[in-house]
């Protein structure tokens, strides 16, 4: 009967540690706003902030983003750029890849001044998505 409790102990044990290194973060999102490059080439205006409840997932394992939203998107990390600190800034750049190859710049950037809000920026060739974002809490 010891030997019994103690190989359950040590399965969930394993279980536990290999949940442990898993990293997916799991963010909420408050506002959305969109930039985008008009005909000339030249960026325009930032939309007017929409209020959005999203979920958006940075999975470290799978070296993916996912923003469920309407269409879901699915971003893949193809590498963990150096993270960029500022006076006001704290930036984690991430080189990624859309479900067509097309290459860019994902980055959730941390505003120091502002209350320590945080942003994801997912940076488009011809338009900018932007989204406020809080972690999300689990029951």
């Amino acid at each position: 009967m010891t030997k019994l409790k103690i190989i359950i102990a040590l399965v969930f044990l394993q279980f536990g540690i290999q949940k442990s290194y898993s990293q997916v973060y799991k963010y909420q999102t408050t506002g959305f706003s969109v930039l985008e490059k008009g005909p000339n080439g030249k960026w325009g205006k930032w939309s007017d902030l929409e209020k959005v409840n999203l979920l958006v997932s940075l999975d470290t394992d799978k070296n993916r983003i996912i923003v469920y939203s309407r269409e879901i998107q699915i971003y893949s990390i193809m590498k963990y750029e150096k993270r960029e600190e500022n006076d006001t800034d704290e930036i984690f750049p991430f080189s990624c890849s859309d479900m067509d190859g097309q290459p860019f710049v994902i980055s959730i950037i941390i505003r120091k001044n502002q209350n320590f809000r945080k942003q994801l920026y997912i940076n488009h060739k011809n338009v900018i998505l932007q989204y406020n974002i809080e972690n999300l809490i689990e029951n």
